[in-house]
């Protein structure tokens, strides 16, 4: 089974509305038993809370699902997981920085989004609901492009 970890600052906005809309898609192409997916933050701020009604809110809209508690990011997420998504190149340099070392496993979320390439997913903390519906539309649309990577990458 393939190990997914979507990863932000907090985690309680974007990577967790990634790991849902990403488990969404998953039963939607019959690849919930071969992959699995998590969240968590490069900063220790929300470790046990909720995501933020916010971004429930918004994934409710969208018919998609959040169940999820926050987690801080760890050194040993590197062995447990096969690919590791950062929403920003500060949130990658962090997760380097708590790895010791880059890694092949460590990408930009936004590596696979067709209209905004290695750019980085913007938090949408401080705004309004639009930017949160923002936020969806690029996470749904570059995790589309992720599963056709893993798709071929892994002949699923």
């Amino acid at each position: 089974m393939k190990k997914i970890l979507f990863v932000c600052l907090g985690n309680i906005c974007r990577s967790p509305l990634a790991e849902a809309i990403f488990k969404k898609k998953l039963l939607e192409h019959g690849l919930n038993d071969q992959i699995m997916a998590d969240s968590a933050g490069t900063a220790n701020y929300h470790v046990g809370e909720n995501p933020d009604p916010r971004t429930v809110e918004i994934a409710a809209k969208h018919n998609v699902p959040v169940n999820h508690k926050g987690q801080q990011f760890k050194k040993s997420h590197t062995d447990e997981y096969d690919y590791l998504l950062a929403m920003d190149q500060s949130n990658y340099g962090n997760m380097v920085a708590e790895m010791g070392e880059d890694s092949e496993k460590l990408m930009l979320m936004r590596d696979f989004d067709p209209y905004g390439k290695g750019e980085d997913v913007p938090d949408p903390w401080y705004g309004g609901m639009n930017g949160f519906e923002n936020v969806y539309q690029i996470l749904n649309r570059s995790l589309d492009d992720f599963i056709v990577f893993l798709k071929k990458k892994h002949d699923l």
